[in-house]
Order: C-alpha cells, then structure tokens, then sequence
C-alpha cells in the first residue's frame, strides 16, 4: 500500500462544517464543498462553469451537446504516448498531488478527490491508492459498487487507457452529476427499432443501441453478481474480437434506474479523429472520452465550439466508434456468450 502524505486525508469532523455525510453521495458532494473554500485550483475551475457554453445538436430520436470549456485543454490535449508519460510525474499519485488537495478513501484502496478541471456540475475522481495500470477488469466491483452507493446523484465513468484515460497509467474511476449526459435517459427513451435485443431473461438484458453515432452494448441487471458476470463476458467477447491481449478500447457508464444497475460500454475504434492531428482549417482539439460519447462532447477552444456542426459531429463519434462490420461481429458474440445468464 502507498503511503499517503500526512494531511492528505481528510477527517469527519473537518467535513462536518460544509454539509452532510451520512453516505457516500453526499460525502463527496461535501468534500467539494469544503475543497471549493480551501483549495484555490478547484474554487477556480468551479467558478468558471457558470461561463461554459453549450449548443444541442437533434438527431432525430437522440440528441448530443456541446461545449465550451477552456478549463477543459489539459484533458483534451494531454499527451498520452508512452515516453511523455515516462517524463512526467503521475498527477494521481498521492505524492504527487497539489497542495490544498483533500479526499478520503474508499474501500480502502481508493482515494476520493475533487476533479479542478470539472465538467459536471459536481465531478470527482477516484485513483487507486498505488500506481497500476488504467485497467476495468481489476476495478470492474469498485466500479459497479460506486454505482450503486452514489446514485441519483452521480453516474459512475471509466475511461480506458487508449480511449480518453489523461493519466493511463494509475488506475482511477470517475464520478459525475447523474442524468447531465444524455445517455443516461435516451439509453431507456430510444424506440424499438433504435435497440437491439441480444439477450434477455429473468436476471440480465443486453441490447444495442443503433443509428446512434456510437457503438454502445447495454447490460441491464439488478444483481451485482449478475452484472460483474455479463460484462466480463462481454468484455471477453470484445477482446477477442479485437485480438489485442490487453484491454480493447471503450468507455463505460454506469448508473442506477428503477432499482436495475445500467453499464453501457462504448466500443471503439480509435483514441483521437482525424482532426485533432490535421493541420490549418481541419484541425480541431477533439479528444473523446466517456462523457462525450455520453452525450457531452468538450471542445476547450472556442473557435471549435463555433465552428461545429451537425455533420462534423456525426463524422467524428462515427470515426472514433466500432466500424459496423466489427459491431454486427460483436453483437453475435455477445447473443452467444450471454444468452445463458
């Protein structure tokens, strides 16, 4: 186990002045409070909310948000390749992490911390307390645990580290304001002919989701043990596909509705569009990660956010999604591999 830096943690009776903690939801919710008035870098990111900018583009039976949100370039522009991240100090390693930085930990094994550059109203991240890989599978029950102990109040998001991860090499979770991407409620909204049914029976649904611009895979279930099991099996049937020995790309949402637990895994093809590398006029500073595909896509430079359109979006969650002939390939996998759950 890591050592945590003396005043790192965070006590009871330092949180008790700044609200409610009798759960875990609204421990964070108070942990912010109390980092918005001691810790400047947080107060900061929190304060310029107010001035992000969005537009909503329809597409028919789902829509999809933009913004504008300068705070947002660290993230966006990170770089991510294997020799930048040998150069710099991990940020989510408690030694390493800024002065003013509270949290505390959960299971044990977790650090609870307020994110400085939010996008949601109320956004925090949650590192493992030693330095690992960005990895689902051995954080898959924290994952789904997380889930259900902070929901209607936060959605759990897991990055993987080829697909949105700024820090792929420390394993850590996120949290964000339940319901803000539209995800969360189209996923439940979409008519019959916009969702596949894989699987179905008394202790699990799978489904697709089509013409959404992304490639997502529903798992529904209202056991805990029932939905570790269906997205390992998923997750197997992904990686195989995939043939890479490691991780293959996507990006998860998980949250809570009518008491069932909800993961959607966003298969993908690449990291980055096109764009982000282009040169003059094509260039645009895109990196999607789970909430854009979510539903929230970032754009940290104003010109980007003015200059986006209907199409442009749809041309860049497409190439950075699943192409159809691996997705039809996937969803036959997965109507074989899970339909005995």
């Amino acid at each position: 186990m890591s050592v945590i830096p003396d005043g790192l943690l965070i006590t009871p009776d330092e949180l008790a002045p700044y609200g409610p903690a009798s759960s875990l939801a609204e421990c964070c919710g108070t942990l912010l409070a109390q980092q918005r008035k001691t810790w400047e870098l947080l107060r900061k990111g929190y304060d310029s909310l107010p001035t992000v900018r969005s537009k909503t583009f329809s597409y028919d039976a789902f829509r999809v948000t933009t913004q504008f949100n300068a705070g947002r370039i660290v993230s966006s522009s990170a770089k991510v390749d294997e020799k930048s991240i040998k150069e710099r100090k991990c940020f989510l390693c408690a030694a390493h992490l800024p002065a003013g930085q509270r949290g505390f930990l959960y299971r044990e094994e977790y650090l609870v911390l307020g994110n400085p550059f939010p996008i949601f109203p109320e956004h925090l991240t949650i590192p493992y307390v030693e330095h690992r890989p960005q990895r689902i599978l051995p954080a898959l029950s924290t994952f789904i645990a997380l889930a259900r102990e902070v929901a209607p109040r936060f959605s759990a998001v897991y990055n993987g580290p080829r697909c949105g991860a700024s820090a792929p090499d420390h394993l850590h979770l996120q949290l964000g304001t339940g319901g803000y991407m539209p995800f969360e409620a189209e996923s439940g909204l979409l008519p019959a002919g916009r969702q596949e049914c894989l699987a179905q029976g008394p202790a699990l649904r799978v489904t697709s989701l089509e013409a959404y611009l992304r490639t997502v895979i529903l798992l529904e279930a209202r056991e805990v043990a029932v939905m570790e099991e269906a997205f390992r099996r998923l997750f197997d049937a992904y990686q195989s596909l995939a043939g890479e020995p490691d991780e293959p790309l996507m990006n998860l949402v998980a949250f809570m509705r009518e008491g069932k637990f909800v993961l959607g895994m966003f298969a993908r093809s690449k990291h980055r569009p096109s764009r982000f590398y282009a040169e003059g006029e094509e260039k645009m500073l895109l990196s999607p990660a789970a909430v854009d595909v979510g539903g929230v896509v970032t754009l940290p430079l104003e010109k980007d956010f003015e200059r986006m359109t209907a199409d442009i979006l749809a041309d860049v969650l497409g190439e950075v999604s699943l192409g159809a002939e691996k997705f039809s390939a996937l969803k036959e996998l997965v109507r074989k591999d899970l339909r005995a759950l």
